[in-house]
Protein backbone atom coordinates (compact mmCIF):
# COMPACT_ATOMS: atom_id res chain seq x y z
CA UNK A 1 0.00 0.00 0.00
CA UNK A 2 1.97 2.68 -1.40
CA UNK A 3 -0.21 5.11 -3.24
CA UNK A 4 -2.56 7.84 -1.84
CA UNK A 5 -5.86 8.81 -3.63
CA UNK A 6 -6.29 12.66 -3.09
CA UNK A 7 -10.00 14.15 -3.29
CA UNK A 8 -10.17 17.73 -4.37
CA UNK A 9 -13.49 18.57 -4.92
CA UNK A 10 -13.89 22.04 -6.36
CA UNK A 11 -16.24 24.54 -7.18
CA UNK A 12 -16.63 24.00 -10.68
CA UNK A 13 -15.29 20.54 -10.88
CA UNK A 14 -14.41 17.27 -8.91
CA UNK A 15 -10.91 15.59 -9.49
CA UNK A 16 -8.97 12.88 -8.07
CA UNK A 17 -5.17 12.66 -8.20
CA UNK A 18 -3.31 9.51 -7.29
CA UNK A 19 0.11 9.89 -5.78
CA UNK A 20 2.77 7.17 -5.53
CA UNK A 21 4.87 6.66 -2.22
CA UNK A 22 7.45 9.28 -2.94
CA UNK A 23 4.40 11.91 -3.11
CA UNK A 24 4.34 12.33 -7.58
CA UNK A 25 1.57 11.95 -9.33
CA UNK A 26 0.91 9.16 -11.23
CA UNK A 27 -2.77 9.46 -12.53
CA UNK A 28 -5.24 11.87 -11.99
CA UNK A 29 -9.00 12.70 -13.39
CA UNK A 30 -11.00 15.64 -13.53
CA UNK A 31 -15.25 16.43 -14.06
CA UNK A 32 -16.88 19.57 -14.43
CA UNK A 33 -20.03 19.93 -13.30
CA UNK A 34 -23.32 22.73 -13.66
CA UNK A 35 -23.14 25.84 -12.07
CA UNK A 36 -27.33 26.55 -11.27
CA UNK A 37 -28.30 30.45 -11.01
CA UNK A 38 -31.46 30.58 -9.76
CA UNK A 39 -31.76 34.30 -9.10
CA UNK A 40 -29.22 36.95 -9.56
CA UNK A 41 -26.62 36.81 -6.70
CA UNK A 42 -27.68 33.06 -6.56
CA UNK A 43 -25.19 30.02 -7.16
CA UNK A 44 -26.18 26.58 -6.22
CA UNK A 45 -24.82 22.82 -6.81
CA UNK A 46 -26.83 19.57 -7.49
CA UNK A 47 -25.51 17.72 -4.42
CA UNK A 48 -25.77 14.75 -6.76
CA UNK A 49 -23.35 16.32 -9.04
CA UNK A 50 -20.98 16.58 -6.20
CA UNK A 51 -20.87 13.29 -5.26
CA UNK A 52 -21.53 11.35 -8.85
CA UNK A 53 -18.37 13.56 -9.96
CA UNK A 54 -16.27 12.70 -7.01
CA UNK A 55 -16.57 9.03 -6.87
CA UNK A 56 -16.56 8.57 -11.16
CA UNK A 57 -13.76 10.72 -11.33
CA UNK A 58 -11.83 8.52 -8.33
CA UNK A 59 -12.61 5.46 -9.87
CA UNK A 60 -11.34 7.12 -13.50
CA UNK A 61 -7.93 7.64 -11.86
CA UNK A 62 -7.23 4.13 -10.17
CA UNK A 63 -7.75 3.40 -12.98
CA UNK A 64 -5.82 5.17 -15.22
CA UNK A 65 -3.11 4.59 -12.16
CA UNK A 66 -2.90 1.12 -13.01
CA UNK A 67 -3.51 0.07 -9.82
CA UNK A 68 -6.25 -1.20 -7.40
CA UNK A 69 -7.58 -0.06 -4.61
CA UNK A 70 -5.33 -2.79 -2.51
CA UNK A 71 -2.42 -0.34 -3.38
CA UNK A 72 -3.90 2.89 -1.71
CA UNK A 73 -3.18 3.14 2.01
CA UNK A 74 -5.61 5.99 2.73
CA UNK A 75 -8.02 8.54 0.99
CA UNK A 76 -7.17 12.12 1.84
CA UNK A 77 -9.85 14.90 0.81
CA UNK A 78 -9.74 18.74 -0.12
CA UNK A 79 -13.13 20.50 -0.36
CA UNK A 80 -14.84 23.83 -1.62
CA UNK A 81 -15.05 25.80 1.76
CA UNK A 82 -18.64 27.22 2.99
CA UNK A 83 -20.61 26.09 0.79
CA UNK A 84 -23.90 24.24 2.54
CA UNK A 85 -25.49 21.22 2.80
CA UNK A 86 -28.60 19.73 4.31
CA UNK A 87 -29.38 15.94 4.46
CA UNK A 88 -31.79 13.68 5.75
CA UNK A 89 -30.18 11.62 8.46
CA UNK A 90 -31.65 8.06 6.99
CA UNK A 91 -31.98 8.33 3.65
CA UNK A 92 -29.18 10.72 2.71
CA UNK A 93 -30.81 12.66 0.72
CA UNK A 94 -30.74 16.53 0.38
CA UNK A 95 -33.80 19.10 1.40
CA UNK A 96 -32.36 21.28 -0.94
CA UNK A 97 -29.43 22.33 -3.08
CA UNK A 98 -26.06 22.79 -2.04
CA UNK A 99 -25.86 26.46 -1.83
CA UNK A 100 -22.21 28.08 -2.90
CA UNK A 101 -19.78 30.20 -1.58
CA UNK A 102 -20.15 32.68 -4.03
CA UNK A 103 -24.30 33.04 -3.01
CA UNK A 104 -25.43 36.75 -2.02
CA UNK A 105 -28.94 35.56 -0.82
CA UNK A 106 -28.41 35.99 2.66
CA UNK A 107 -26.62 40.12 2.52
CA UNK A 108 -29.77 41.55 3.62
CA UNK A 109 -29.92 39.22 7.00
CA UNK A 110 -25.99 39.77 7.38
CA UNK A 111 -26.81 43.48 7.13
CA UNK A 112 -29.52 43.16 9.50
CA UNK A 113 -27.19 41.74 11.99
CA UNK A 114 -24.53 44.65 11.38
CA UNK A 115 -27.02 47.03 11.75
CA UNK A 116 -28.14 45.39 15.29
CA UNK A 117 -24.42 45.51 16.82
CA UNK A 118 -23.26 41.53 16.43
CA UNK A 119 -20.75 41.80 13.98
CA UNK A 120 -18.38 41.66 16.52
CA UNK A 121 -19.60 39.01 18.97
CA UNK A 122 -19.08 36.75 15.36
CA UNK A 123 -15.64 38.33 15.10
CA UNK A 124 -14.52 37.46 18.14
CA UNK A 125 -15.53 33.88 18.26
CA UNK A 126 -15.15 32.86 15.00
CA UNK A 127 -12.41 35.23 13.28
CA UNK A 128 -14.64 36.22 10.56
CA UNK A 129 -17.21 38.91 9.40
CA UNK A 130 -20.79 38.88 8.60
CA UNK A 131 -20.72 38.26 5.20
CA UNK A 132 -22.96 36.03 2.69
CA UNK A 133 -20.08 33.75 2.14
CA UNK A 134 -19.87 31.85 5.05
CA UNK A 135 -22.01 28.87 5.75
CA UNK A 136 -24.16 29.85 9.13
CA UNK A 137 -26.29 32.62 7.32
CA UNK A 138 -26.89 29.63 4.13
CA UNK A 139 -27.76 27.27 6.29
CA UNK A 140 -30.80 29.49 8.35
CA UNK A 141 -32.02 30.63 4.93
CA UNK A 142 -32.44 27.15 4.28
CA UNK A 143 -34.09 26.46 7.68
CA UNK A 144 -36.05 29.14 7.35
CA UNK A 145 -37.46 28.88 3.32
CA UNK A 146 -37.90 25.46 2.68
CA UNK A 147 -40.81 23.89 3.53
CA UNK A 148 -40.68 21.46 6.51
CA UNK A 149 -37.03 21.78 7.12
CA UNK A 150 -36.97 23.72 10.54
CA UNK A 151 -39.57 20.92 12.04
CA UNK A 152 -37.47 17.78 10.68
CA UNK A 153 -34.11 19.34 11.90
CA UNK A 154 -35.26 20.25 15.20
CA UNK A 155 -36.44 17.05 15.85
CA UNK A 156 -32.91 15.45 14.84
CA UNK A 157 -33.91 14.15 11.38
CA UNK A 158 -31.70 16.55 9.47
CA UNK A 159 -27.78 16.74 9.23
CA UNK A 160 -26.06 20.26 8.00
CA UNK A 161 -22.36 19.78 6.84
CA UNK A 162 -19.90 21.68 4.05
CA UNK A 163 -18.79 19.31 1.25
CA UNK A 164 -16.25 17.51 3.22
CA UNK A 165 -18.40 16.33 5.55
CA UNK A 166 -21.33 15.30 3.20
CA UNK A 167 -19.02 13.01 0.98
CA UNK A 168 -17.49 11.36 3.99
CA UNK A 169 -21.24 10.91 5.22
CA UNK A 170 -21.67 9.72 1.56
CA UNK A 171 -18.07 7.59 1.51
CA UNK A 172 -18.93 5.89 4.79
CA UNK A 173 -22.50 4.84 3.90
CA UNK A 174 -23.64 7.39 7.43
CA UNK A 175 -21.02 5.70 9.63
CA UNK A 176 -19.12 9.06 10.00
CA UNK A 177 -21.02 12.87 10.27
CA UNK A 178 -17.42 14.81 10.39
CA UNK A 179 -15.88 17.72 9.58
CA UNK A 180 -12.24 19.24 10.46
CA UNK A 181 -11.62 21.60 12.32
CA UNK A 182 -10.61 24.01 9.05
CA UNK A 183 -13.75 23.91 7.28
CA UNK A 184 -15.22 24.16 10.62
CA UNK A 185 -13.81 27.37 10.65
CA UNK A 186 -15.10 28.97 7.88
CA UNK A 187 -19.16 28.06 8.99
CA UNK A 188 -19.20 31.08 10.92
CA UNK A 189 -20.36 28.73 13.48
CA UNK A 190 -17.37 27.51 15.30
CA UNK A 191 -15.02 29.29 18.06
CA UNK A 192 -12.00 29.14 16.87
CA UNK A 193 -10.20 30.04 20.29
CA UNK A 194 -12.23 27.45 22.42
CA UNK A 195 -12.22 24.74 18.92
CA UNK A 196 -15.80 24.41 19.55
CA UNK A 197 -19.18 24.90 17.71
CA UNK A 198 -20.64 28.36 19.28
CA UNK A 199 -23.76 27.67 21.20
CA UNK A 200 -24.56 31.48 21.16
CA UNK A 201 -23.66 32.09 17.57
CA UNK A 202 -26.21 28.54 17.22
CA UNK A 203 -28.79 30.21 19.29
CA UNK A 204 -29.10 33.47 17.86
CA UNK A 205 -29.19 32.10 13.84
CA UNK A 206 -31.77 29.56 15.12
CA UNK A 207 -29.62 26.21 14.41
CA UNK A 208 -30.09 23.37 16.54
CA UNK A 209 -26.86 22.03 17.54
CA UNK A 210 -27.57 18.46 16.42
CA UNK A 211 -27.37 19.26 13.10
CA UNK A 212 -23.33 19.93 13.25
CA UNK A 213 -20.32 17.05 12.31
CA UNK A 214 -18.28 16.54 14.61
CA UNK A 215 -14.70 18.55 14.41
CA UNK A 216 -11.67 16.64 14.11
CA UNK A 217 -7.89 17.52 13.19
CA UNK A 218 -6.63 17.41 9.68
CA UNK A 219 -5.02 13.92 10.14
CA UNK A 220 -7.74 11.93 11.86
CA UNK A 221 -9.45 8.84 11.08
CA UNK A 222 -12.60 10.43 9.53
CA UNK A 223 -13.77 7.05 8.54
CA UNK A 224 -13.91 3.77 6.62
CA UNK A 225 -14.88 4.45 2.76
CA UNK A 226 -17.43 1.72 2.18
CA UNK A 227 -15.99 -1.40 -0.21
CA UNK A 228 -18.06 -1.55 -2.98
CA UNK A 229 -16.89 1.60 -4.15
CA UNK A 230 -13.34 0.89 -5.60
CA UNK A 231 -13.17 -2.89 -4.38
CA UNK A 232 -11.76 -2.48 -0.94
CA UNK A 233 -12.80 -0.43 2.22
CA UNK A 234 -10.21 2.21 2.82
CA UNK A 235 -9.39 5.19 5.65
CA UNK A 236 -10.17 8.37 5.36
CA UNK A 237 -6.97 9.87 7.11
CA UNK A 238 -6.59 13.41 6.16
CA UNK A 239 -9.00 16.73 5.59
CA UNK A 240 -8.93 20.45 5.06
CA UNK A 241 -10.95 22.86 3.00
CA UNK A 242 -8.65 24.06 0.07
CA UNK A 243 -6.83 27.14 0.84
CA UNK A 244 -5.74 25.56 3.96
CA UNK A 245 -4.54 22.33 2.13
CA UNK A 246 -2.73 24.51 0.07
CA UNK A 247 -0.89 26.28 2.67
CA UNK A 248 -0.03 23.03 3.63
CA UNK A 249 0.76 21.29 -0.03
CA UNK A 250 2.77 24.83 -0.08
CA UNK A 251 4.83 23.75 2.88
CA UNK A 252 3.85 27.13 4.65
CA UNK A 253 4.98 25.68 8.28
CA UNK A 254 6.71 28.94 9.76
CA UNK A 255 4.72 31.98 11.07
CA UNK A 256 5.25 34.61 8.29
CA UNK A 257 5.05 32.60 5.20
CA UNK A 258 2.31 33.38 2.36
CA UNK A 259 0.72 31.72 -0.41
CA UNK A 260 -1.14 32.66 -2.27
CA UNK A 261 -4.18 29.63 -4.56
CA UNK A 262 -5.64 30.89 -8.08
CA UNK A 263 -8.51 28.81 -8.38
CA UNK A 264 -11.93 29.59 -9.20
CA UNK A 265 -11.34 32.53 -6.76
CA UNK A 266 -8.37 34.20 -5.37
CA UNK A 267 -7.04 32.85 -1.27
CA UNK A 268 -4.03 34.24 0.62
CA UNK A 269 -3.00 32.42 3.77
CA UNK A 270 -0.46 34.00 5.90
CA UNK A 271 0.71 31.95 8.92
CA UNK A 272 0.64 33.47 12.13
CA UNK A 273 1.79 30.62 14.33
CA UNK A 274 -0.24 29.94 17.55
CA UNK A 275 -1.73 33.20 17.28
CA UNK A 276 -4.84 34.40 16.38
CA UNK A 277 -4.51 37.49 14.77
CA UNK A 278 -7.40 40.14 15.03
CA UNK A 279 -7.45 42.11 11.73
CA UNK A 280 -7.93 45.94 11.73
CA UNK A 281 -8.05 46.09 7.85
CA UNK A 282 -11.11 43.36 7.33
CA UNK A 283 -9.10 40.88 6.88
CA UNK A 284 -9.99 37.19 8.20
CA UNK A 285 -8.79 35.21 11.41
CA UNK A 286 -8.69 31.38 10.54
CA UNK A 287 -6.74 28.15 11.26
CA UNK A 288 -4.03 27.15 9.02
CA UNK A 289 -4.12 23.62 9.78
CA UNK A 290 -4.92 21.48 13.26
CA UNK A 291 -2.74 18.74 14.64
CA UNK A 292 -2.71 16.92 17.78
CA UNK A 293 -5.47 18.98 18.87
CA UNK A 294 -3.70 22.27 18.63
CA UNK A 295 -4.47 24.79 15.69
CA UNK A 296 -2.15 27.18 14.41
CA UNK A 297 -3.81 29.85 12.77
CA UNK A 298 -4.02 32.38 9.52
CA UNK A 299 -4.99 35.40 8.00
CA UNK A 300 -6.63 35.52 5.47
CA UNK A 301 -7.80 37.43 2.27
CA UNK A 302 -10.80 36.17 -0.29
CA UNK A 303 -11.04 36.93 -3.65
CA UNK A 304 -14.40 35.85 -4.89
CA UNK A 305 -13.27 36.05 -8.73
CA UNK A 306 -10.08 34.99 -9.95
CA UNK A 307 -10.16 31.87 -12.70
CA UNK A 308 -13.86 32.52 -13.15
CA UNK A 309 -12.78 36.13 -14.84
CA UNK A 310 -11.16 33.33 -17.54
CA UNK A 311 -14.38 31.50 -17.55
CA UNK A 312 -16.60 34.15 -17.81
CA UNK A 313 -14.08 35.00 -21.08
CA UNK A 314 -15.10 31.69 -22.08
CA UNK A 315 -18.69 31.26 -21.46
CA UNK A 316 -20.09 34.70 -20.99
CA UNK A 317 -18.87 37.09 -23.69
CA UNK A 318 -17.20 34.08 -25.43
CA UNK A 319 -14.11 35.84 -26.87
CA UNK A 320 -12.17 32.58 -26.56
CA UNK A 321 -12.86 29.04 -26.53
CA UNK A 322 -10.13 27.98 -24.25
CA UNK A 323 -7.86 29.68 -20.81
CA UNK A 324 -4.76 28.94 -22.68
CA UNK A 325 -5.88 31.39 -24.97
CA UNK A 326 -6.24 34.08 -23.01
CA UNK A 327 -2.19 34.75 -22.40
CA UNK A 328 -1.40 35.04 -26.21
CA UNK A 329 -4.31 37.58 -26.28
CA UNK A 330 -2.63 39.67 -23.25
CA UNK A 331 0.63 39.98 -25.19
CA UNK A 332 -0.74 41.31 -28.15
CA UNK A 333 -2.89 44.07 -26.17
CA UNK A 334 -2.43 47.68 -27.46
CA UNK A 335 0.12 49.20 -24.07
CA UNK A 336 -1.63 52.51 -24.30
CA UNK A 337 -5.11 51.38 -23.39
CA UNK A 338 -5.86 51.38 -19.92
CA UNK A 339 -8.65 49.20 -19.65
CA UNK A 340 -9.37 48.24 -16.17
CA UNK A 341 -11.87 45.03 -15.05
CA UNK A 342 -13.48 45.51 -11.19
CA UNK A 343 -14.82 41.29 -11.65
CA UNK A 344 -17.45 41.95 -8.76
CA UNK A 345 -19.86 39.40 -10.52
CA UNK A 346 -21.00 38.13 -7.52
CA UNK A 347 -19.72 40.87 -5.22
CA UNK A 348 -16.30 42.19 -3.56
CA UNK A 349 -14.67 39.93 -1.12
CA UNK A 350 -11.76 41.40 1.06
CA UNK A 351 -10.82 44.06 1.94
CA UNK A 352 -14.17 45.78 0.86
CA UNK A 353 -16.15 43.33 1.73
CA UNK A 354 -19.14 44.47 -0.55
CA UNK A 355 -22.14 41.79 -1.45
CA UNK A 356 -24.14 44.25 -3.41
CA UNK A 357 -21.81 45.36 -5.90
CA UNK A 358 -21.62 44.62 -9.33
CA UNK A 359 -18.66 43.63 -12.18
CA UNK A 360 -17.65 47.10 -14.14
CA UNK A 361 -15.50 47.82 -16.97
CA UNK A 362 -13.19 51.33 -17.03
CA UNK A 363 -11.46 52.63 -20.18
CA UNK A 364 -12.81 51.33 -22.95
CA UNK A 365 -12.57 52.86 -26.83
CA UNK A 366 -13.51 52.10 -29.77
CA UNK A 367 -10.18 50.08 -30.01
CA UNK A 368 -10.42 47.66 -27.30
CA UNK A 369 -10.88 44.36 -28.59
CA UNK A 370 -10.63 41.11 -27.25
CA UNK A 371 -6.87 41.62 -26.52
CA UNK A 372 -7.98 44.25 -23.93
CA UNK A 373 -10.26 42.47 -22.19
CA UNK A 374 -8.02 39.56 -22.03
CA UNK A 375 -5.31 41.37 -20.10
CA UNK A 376 -7.71 43.19 -17.99
CA UNK A 377 -9.25 39.84 -17.14
CA UNK A 378 -5.12 38.83 -15.95
CA UNK A 379 -4.30 41.75 -14.30
CA UNK A 380 -7.63 42.21 -12.17
CA UNK A 381 -6.33 38.92 -10.43
CA UNK A 382 -2.93 40.72 -9.30
CA UNK A 383 -4.64 44.03 -8.32
CA UNK A 384 -6.65 41.92 -5.79
CA UNK A 385 -3.80 40.11 -4.94
CA UNK A 386 -2.11 43.66 -3.87
CA UNK A 387 -5.42 44.60 -1.82
CA UNK A 388 -4.84 41.40 0.25
CA UNK A 389 -1.27 41.93 0.89
CA UNK A 390 -1.38 45.07 1.73
CA UNK A 391 -4.00 44.84 4.22
CA UNK A 392 -1.63 41.66 5.77
CA UNK A 393 0.85 43.62 6.11
CA UNK A 394 -0.76 46.39 8.01
CA UNK A 395 -1.84 43.64 10.49
CA UNK A 396 1.47 41.23 10.45
CA UNK A 397 4.44 43.47 11.54
CA UNK A 398 6.52 40.61 12.35
CA UNK A 399 9.33 40.64 10.08
CA UNK A 400 9.72 37.94 7.18
CA UNK A 401 10.73 37.34 3.68
CA UNK A 402 8.52 38.88 1.15
CA UNK A 403 7.96 35.96 -0.77
CA UNK A 404 4.69 35.07 -2.27
CA UNK A 405 4.26 31.26 -2.74
CA UNK A 406 1.60 30.54 -6.04
CA UNK A 407 -0.36 27.82 -6.64
CA UNK A 408 -3.55 26.99 -8.87
CA UNK A 409 -4.61 26.84 -12.18
CA UNK A 410 -3.68 30.70 -13.02
CA UNK A 411 -0.63 30.03 -12.05
CA UNK A 412 0.47 28.35 -15.23
CA UNK A 413 0.31 31.81 -17.32
CA UNK A 414 3.82 33.16 -16.80
CA UNK A 415 2.14 36.53 -18.21
CA UNK A 416 0.12 36.71 -15.11
CA UNK A 417 2.77 35.64 -12.51
CA UNK A 418 5.02 38.01 -13.99
CA UNK A 419 2.56 40.75 -13.89
CA UNK A 420 1.64 39.37 -10.51
CA UNK A 421 5.32 40.11 -9.16
CA UNK A 422 4.76 43.41 -10.56
CA UNK A 423 2.15 45.04 -9.17
CA UNK A 424 2.98 43.40 -5.54
CA UNK A 425 6.96 44.44 -5.89
CA UNK A 426 7.85 41.24 -4.39
CA UNK A 427 9.02 37.95 -5.46
CA UNK A 428 6.56 35.42 -6.79
CA UNK A 429 7.69 31.38 -6.31
CA UNK A 430 5.96 28.98 -8.19
CA UNK A 431 6.50 25.23 -7.32
CA UNK A 432 7.50 22.25 -9.28
CA UNK A 433 3.98 20.65 -8.33
CA UNK A 434 1.06 22.91 -9.19
CA UNK A 435 -1.75 20.58 -7.37
CA UNK A 436 -0.54 22.18 -4.26
CA UNK A 437 -4.13 21.60 -3.03
CA UNK A 438 -4.62 17.79 -4.05
CA UNK A 439 -0.79 17.52 -2.79
CA UNK A 440 -1.83 19.20 0.62
CA UNK A 441 -4.68 16.63 1.75
CA UNK A 442 -2.20 13.67 0.15
CA UNK A 443 0.25 14.64 2.80
CA UNK A 444 -2.08 14.64 5.33
CA UNK A 445 -3.50 11.37 4.71
CA UNK A 446 0.04 9.57 3.77
CA UNK A 447 2.01 10.77 7.14
CA UNK A 448 -1.12 9.74 8.85
CA UNK A 449 -0.58 6.45 7.86
CA UNK A 450 3.19 6.71 7.83
CA UNK A 451 3.85 6.34 4.38
CA UNK A 452 5.07 10.41 4.21
CA UNK A 453 7.79 12.28 6.02
CA UNK A 454 6.72 14.53 9.37
CA UNK A 455 6.36 18.25 8.84
CA UNK A 456 10.07 19.15 8.75
CA UNK A 457 10.85 16.34 6.29
CA UNK A 458 7.72 17.95 3.73
CA UNK A 459 9.00 20.90 4.55
CA UNK A 460 12.32 19.63 2.75
CA UNK A 461 10.65 18.42 -0.49
CA UNK A 462 9.37 21.33 -1.56
CA UNK A 463 11.00 22.44 -4.52
CA UNK A 464 11.05 25.83 -6.39
CA UNK A 465 9.63 25.55 -10.68
CA UNK A 466 10.63 29.15 -11.22
CA UNK A 467 11.01 32.34 -9.70
CA UNK A 468 9.17 36.01 -10.54
CA UNK A 469 11.02 39.25 -9.97
CA UNK A 470 9.41 42.42 -9.95
CA UNK A 471 10.43 44.31 -13.71
CA UNK A 472 8.41 47.19 -13.10
CA UNK A 473 9.11 50.93 -12.21
CA UNK A 474 8.01 52.31 -9.36
CA UNK A 475 6.19 54.92 -11.30
CA UNK A 476 4.48 52.59 -13.58
CA UNK A 477 3.61 50.44 -10.73
CA UNK A 478 1.78 52.94 -8.90
CA UNK A 479 0.30 54.68 -11.48
CA UNK A 480 -1.83 51.33 -12.67
CA UNK A 481 -2.40 50.65 -8.86
CA UNK A 482 -3.70 54.10 -8.52
CA UNK A 483 -6.11 53.76 -11.60
CA UNK A 484 -7.54 49.78 -9.95
CA UNK A 485 -8.29 51.77 -6.45
CA UNK A 486 -10.72 54.52 -8.25
CA UNK A 487 -12.34 51.87 -10.56
CA UNK A 488 -12.90 49.96 -7.48
CA UNK A 489 -14.43 53.34 -5.62
CA UNK A 490 -16.84 54.03 -8.62
CA UNK A 491 -17.91 49.92 -8.76
CA UNK A 492 -18.55 50.14 -4.78
CA UNK A 493 -22.45 50.70 -4.20
CA UNK A 494 -22.10 52.65 -0.62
Amino acid sequence: MTHILAIDQGTTSSRAIIFDGDMKIVASAQEEFKQHFPESGWVEHDPDDLWSTTAGTCRSAIERAGITAEEIAAIGITNQRETTLVWDKATGKPVHNAIVWQDRRTSDYCRELRDAGHEAMFTERTGLLLDPYFSGTKLRWILENVDGVRERAEAGELLFGTVDSFLIWKMTDGASHVTDATNAARTLLYDIRKGRWSSTICEMLGIPMQMLPEVKDCAADFGMCRADLFGKSLPILGVAGDQQAATVGQACFQPGMMKSTYGTGCFALLNTGDTPVASKNRMLTTIAYQFDGVPTYALEGSIFIAGAVVQWLRDGIKIIRDASETQPLAEKADQSQEVILVPAFTGLGAPYWDADCRGAIFGLTRGTGPEEFARAALESVGYQTRDLLEAMKADWNADGEDVLRVDGGMTASDWAMQFLSDIIGAQVDRPEVLETTALGAAWLAGSRVGIYPDMDGFAKNWALERRFEPDMDDATRNRKYTGWKKAVKATMSV
